[in-house]
């Protein structure tokens, strides 16, 4: 199993849409045959600031997430323009 955890900084006025765009990613994540867990969250005291957790079967699951039409269209073409910033991080269970 592979883990991804992604901090989002969304720019100023953006985070409806970004709320939008996670909704639809999340949708149609969890329905990929690979994807174990698809989560996103918002900070409670930053509405600018989110937090993706995702688990996969394995890398070529995570790779074949990546190349998907709704990661292209939502992740890609959408919420990357909207990103101020953005800290992805790749875990593996210790077990």
């Amino acid at each position: 199993m592979i883990c991804v955890a992604v901090t989002y900084v969304i720019k100023p006025g953006h985070e409806d849409e970004a709320i939008g765009l996670f909704a639809r990613l999340t949708e149609e994540t969890r329905a990929e045959p690979g994807c174990r867990m698809y989560l996103a969250h918002r900070s409670t005291s930053d509405p600018r600031r989110f937090f993706l957790y995702e688990q996969y079967e394995d890398q070529a699951a995570l790779d074949a997430h990546r190349a998907t039409p709704h990661f292209e269209q939502y992740a890609k073409g959408g919420l990357f323009p909207i990103i101020e910033s953005r800290s992805p991080e790749l875990y593996e269970p210790l077990e």
